[in-house]
């Protein structure tokens, strides 16, 4: 008989719930903060820093790290298949952790993660050779920033009840996925895409929950448009001035 430990009383005493995200932070036994989150078929154990899995990546804190490094090293780097596996690999964990994030309403930290993945995919368009993998890769970027735009815009809420920068962090963040569908030509499929239009939905929500107005930037650029340029500048200093604040 296997000597080894097996979790069934945990798993019996935290059922998993197929129509949401389970998880809970804990303490292991150093007393380092950790995730657990309940899957189908058990629990995944998830650290809270640097990099989700713990481990070192060539003594780097995280693939990405050791990737960026590679290029210092050599600045002609080139990635090869092997290093769009752990690439992949990477992906997928901190996709975990910033659902686990947002699920334990902890917004800062998912947009931490979610930073991290755009960095990493941004390093991997640049330097992968593998096109067919790359515009695989490439296809989940609207996804990764429609996480990071609702996280930044709940943490404005959350933390200093600012509606009008919440309302802000959806326009960037809008602006941002404009940009990705303009850059592979879709941008008539924009409009309609369920993602933007949630975001899209969500800050018509704020507008109206919160009674926000137009924005100062939103302000600034019609002002812009208008060739207002003495009420542009005016605007842009109010805005510089909140900034410092």
């Amino acid at each position: 008989m296997s000597e080894h430990q097996n979790i069934d009383d945990i798993l019996r005493d935290w059922e998993f719930d197929p129509d949401s995200v389970t998880v809970r932070l804990c303490d292991g036994s150093d007393g380092r903060e950790l995730i657990q989150m309940r899957v189908d078929m058990g629990i995944l154990q998830i650290e809270t820093a640097n990099r989700p899995d713990g481990f070192k990546p060539h003594g780097k804190d995280t693939y990405l790290d050791h990737l960026i490094h590679s290029e210092i090293d050599d600045p002609d780097f080139d990635m090869d298949e092997s290093h769009c596996a752990e690439a992949d690999r990477e992906f997928v964990q901190f996709y975990h952790r910033r659902i686990c994030w947002l699920a334990l309403k902890e917004y800062p930290r998912a947009v931490r993660d979610a930073d991290h993945t755009l960095g990493l995919m941004d390093f991997c368009t640049q330097h992968s050779t593998d096109e067919e993998w790359t515009t695989t890769f490439e296809q989940y970027r609207p996804f990764v920033l429609f996480h990071r735009t609702q996280a930044a815009s709940l943490a404005c809420l959350e933390s200093e009840l600012d509606p009008e920068a919440a309302v802000e962090e959806l326009n960037k963040g809008l602006d941002r996925m404009h940009r990705i569908f303009i850059r592979y030509e879709a941008e008539h499929l924009f409009d309609e895409d369920e993602l933007v239009v949630r975001l899209s939905e969500f800050r018509e929500m704020l507008r109206d929950e919160y009674d926000v107005g137009k924005t100062l930037q939103e302000k600034l650029s019609e002002a812009i448009a208008r060739e207002e340029y003495e009420l542009a500048a005016r605007l842009r200093d109010e805005l510089a001035n909140r900034n410092r604040t």
